[in-house]
């Protein structure tokens, strides 16, 4: 990325606490010349038995004001991802200094019920009805399976100025192919802090 013009600079997390085949490890990249990366980046350990990959949080600064991204990836489906999720409601209060903003893949519609105790916070979802995983074969251009992907952030303190997705599949010969790069569509935010 440097290469292009611009600096970036990135963060690493230490493998996740879960399973040997389900630990991952999250990133965060950042232009050097927008935000500045506050003290260190940490996985959430606290939940680390209640949570197969627990979130990373990395605080960052913008014109003298501060948020904190916590970058999620939930268990599939299949595995009842809003078990894990429920504990995001006691997060705010954990981190009451920090304007938080929940990103990831959630495996979990945005609509579920286990999103309200977070909306009563006064937490809301940037994107609403909209699919971001990929099916296995495109059917009628219809190519998004799931509404798993989103961000959640406090609508007291940020402002959307504008977001959306990517639909980089549209770049490969096949639905196949894509899916070797991701079985989701990336999603973006742009916003302003209060």
């Amino acid at each position: 990325l440097n290469r292009k013009g611009a600096k970036w600079d990135y963060v690493i997390s230490d493998p996740t606490s879960s399973t040997a085949y389900k630990t991952e490890r999250y990133a965060f990249l950042w232009k050097t010349s927008k935000v500045k990366k506050i003290g260190k980046a940490w996985l959430e350990k606290k939940y680390q038995l209640e949570i197969d990959r627990e979130p990373y949080f990395c605080t960052f600064q913008y014109d003298n004001k501060q948020f904190t991204v916590v970058n999620f990836h939930a268990i599939t489906q299949k595995r009842q991802p809003e078990t894990e999720i429920k504990y995001f409601k006691f997060l705010p209060e954990e981190y009451a200094t920090l304007n938080l903003i929940f990103t990831g893949d959630f495996n979990c519609p945005q609509p579920h019920t286990v999103f309200i105790p977070l909306k009563k916070m006064g937490y809301e979802s940037l994107l609403i009805d909209q699919k971001t995983s990929l099916k296995q074969e495109c059917k009628k251009d219809n190519c998004l399976a799931s509404e798993f992907d989103n961000i959640y952030f406090k609508s007291s303190k940020i402002n959307t100025l504008n977001s959306g997705i990517i639909h980089f599949y549209e770049n490969f010969s096949t639905l196949k192919e894509a899916r070797i790069i991701s079985d989701h569509i990336p999603i973006w935010f742009e916003f302003s802090l209060n």
